[in-house]
């Protein structure tokens, strides 16, 4: 999705704050935008023609009404798999010039629930919000595999990881379901259920640099369910392993983004 960036420039970076000499540029995309995606991608292309990690961690949490991306998806699964999708595809030559490329695709607890119905992708018969999501969070994890299972048969070299962060205290609630809806206040109510987004991203951070994660590892919190504590290996669902679904889902991914790896 866009960051939204001040008038004056780029907002205060955390990194520069600790390491004042490190060079940190801001980009917009919006994932939600197929032409937007292809914009950055180009303009990132032009600049930086080598790409060592990709984190793909946008993400739109249960509206409680269907709505599309410009592109027309519903937009869960359009924002949450199909955007991520075509980025990677778009970026993978810039990867694949890395000497050892990695790519996260960070999916969701809710994965667990999510249930993959290719007749009715895009939520068009029935739209229940949080099943919808769960299903662009599964949908990640299948593209993270397959993409791992892609890379070793073509030798594109690029190690796909997936991770979730439990449940952090961010805004993603609030902002999908809305603030005074039931989540919303429970949300807020119940902060202390929710670990520090700080603690949330350790497990993204995790599969992005350490050089004991191998391709099509998952990685989450390791307490209470996988929903907090320091990350580890988290278990994967049992639809995420499967490998005809996950080509279905590629080749629709294909068909839909008009774009190819």
């Amino acid at each position: 999705m866009p960051v939204a960036i001040p008038p004056g420039g780029a907002p205060p970076s955390p990194v520069r704050m600790r390491t004042p000499d490190a060079r940190v540029r801001f980009e917009r995309v919006d994932l939600a935008d197929l032409a937007s995606i292809d914009a950055f991608t180009r303009r990132f292309m032009a600049g930086h023609p080598q790409l060592d990690i990709l984190v793909n961690n946008a993400a739109v949490m249960a509206p409680p009404r269907r709505a599309t991306t410009r592109d027309g998806f519903e937009l869960q699964l359009g924002t949450n798999h199909l955007g991520h999708f075509a980025l990677t595809a778009r970026l993978l030559p810039a990867l694949r010039r890395s000497r050892s490329p990695r790519v996260v695709s960070v999916s969701s607890v809710a994965a667990k629930q999510g249930k993959m119905d290719l007749e009715d992708l895009q939520a068009t018969r029935s739209y229940v919000p949080m099943a919808v999501y769960a299903r662009s969070k599964l949908a990640q994890l299948l593209f993270a595999l397959e993409l791992q299972r892609r890379s070793d048969t073509a030798g594109w070299g690029v190690t796909s990881v997936a991770a979730h962060p439990g449940l952090a205290r961010t805004e993603i609630i609030p902002n999908g379901y809305g603030r005074s809806s039931l989540p919303g206040l429970l949300r807020n109510l119940l902060w202390f259920l929710f670990q520090p987004a700080a603690k949330g991203a350790l497990s993204t951070l995790l599969a992005a640099t350490s050089p004991s994660v191998r391709g099509g590892d998952y990685i989450g919190p390791t307490r209470l369910g996988e929903t907090r504590g320091a990350p580890g290996h988290a278990i994967l669902p049992a639809l995420a392993n499967d490998a005809a679904l996950a080509a279905r889902l590629w080749q629709v991914s294909e068909e839909l983004t008009g774009v190819r790896f």
